[in-house]
């Protein structure tokens, strides 16, 4: 039992980390104004820019949602199982990624 309070402590932790990281990554991938006198060639570093960040967004936006979802299982009976070979996840790996739904050896 103390194990889940740790676990959901640390997917709280996560929650909150990601969530900032979603914010700070919604604020760069604004559009760029073309009436920005950047120059061409930075406003094309400014495209390439935005296309990472739009990248990391996707990213983050992903693990917020698996982090949510792992959050609202914590309480299952099968929460810290593998989903393909039904061993139990180490507590390591469930601290390090709450969201992780596979084991080190099933997620190869």
């Amino acid at each position: 039992m103390k194990e889940k309070e740790k676990i959901k402590a640390r997917i709280l932790e996560e929650i909150n980390t990601t969530t900032v990281l979603v914010e700070k990554y919604r604020e760069l991938t604004k559009p760029i104004a073309p009436e920005n006198a950047i120059g061409r060639v930075s406003r094309m570093d400014a495209i390439n820019n935005k296309s990472v960040n739009e990248a990391a967004l996707r990213k983050a936006e992903l693990k917020l949602k698996n982090l949510q979802v792992a959050l609202s299982k914590i309480n299952d009976e099968d929460f810290g199982i593998c989903i393909r070979c039904r061993n139990p996840i180490p507590l390591g790996r469930v601290l390090l990624m709450p969201q992780a739904i596979t084991c080190v050896n099933c997620s190869r």
